[in-house]
C-alpha cells in the first residue's frame, strides 16, 4: 500500500511536467506558399492599419479647420498643455511602434522570398512579434476607437497565426 502511494505521488508530478512540456509552442508543418501567404496577410494588415491612422489624422485636421468646428470648440474648455503633450506622446509611440513593425514585416517578406526554407527566417519573425507587442501596448494605452481596435485585432491575429507557424510565442490578447 505504501509503495502504491509513493508511486502515485511520484507519477503525478511527472504527468504534470509532461503536460506542461507538451503545451510549449511548436512550429506547424506548412508549405512555403502557405507561410508566404501568412506573411503577405500580415504585411497588408500593417499597411491597412497605417493607412487608417493616417486617414483618421487627416480627417481630424480637416474637421478642426472648418468654421463650424472652431465655433463649437469655443464653447468647450480647451485641453491643457499637459493633456496635449500626453496625446502627442501616445500618438508618437504608436507611430514609432507601427513604423518598426512595418520595417520588420517588410524585412521578413524580403528574407522569406530569398530563402529556400522559410524556417530560416525565424529570427526576422521574432522581430515582427516583438514589434507587434510594442504596437499592442500603444493601442491598449491609447483611445483610438472601435475601427482601430478592429483593424489591430485582425492584424494581431495574423501575427499570431504566423508566430504559431514558426513555433514562436504569439502576442496573446
Amino acid at each position: 500500500m505504501l509503495l502504491r502511494t509513493l508511486r502515485k505521488r511520484s507519477v503525478l508530478p511527472t504527468i504534470v511536467l509532461a503536460g506542461l512540456t507538451l503545451s510549449t509552442v511548436s512550429a506547424q508543418v506548412l508549405a512555403k506558399p502557405q507561410v508566404a501567404n501568412l506573411i503577405v496577410k500580415v504585411e497588408n494588415g500593417v499597411d491597412d492599419f497605417r493607412n487608417y491612422l493616417e486617414r483618421r489624422r487627416e480627417n481630424a485636421r480637416d474637421t478642426a479647420a472648418t468654421p463650424q468646428a472652431q465655433t463649437r470648440r469655443g464653447n468647450r474648455t480647451q485641453a491643457t498643455e499637459s493633456q496635449k503633450a500626453t496625446a502627442t506622446a501616445k500618438k508618437d509611440d504608436l507611430d514609432d511602434a507601427l513604423g518598426d513593425l512595418n520595417r520588420s514585416t517588410n524585412r521578413l517578406l524580403r528574407e522569406s522570398d530569398a530563402t529556400e526554407k522559410w524556417m530560416e527566417t525565424k529570427t526576422q519573425l521574432q522581430q515582427v512579434v516583438d514589434d507587434g507587442r510594442k504596437v499592442n501596448q500603444a493601442v491598449t494605452r491609447g483611445n483610438y476607437g472601435a475601427d482601430a481596435a478592429r483593424l489591430w485585432g485582425v492584424l494581431r491575429t495574423g501575427i499570431n497565426d504566423l508566430a504559431r507557424a514558426y513555433g514562436v510565442t504569439p502576442l496573446g490578447i
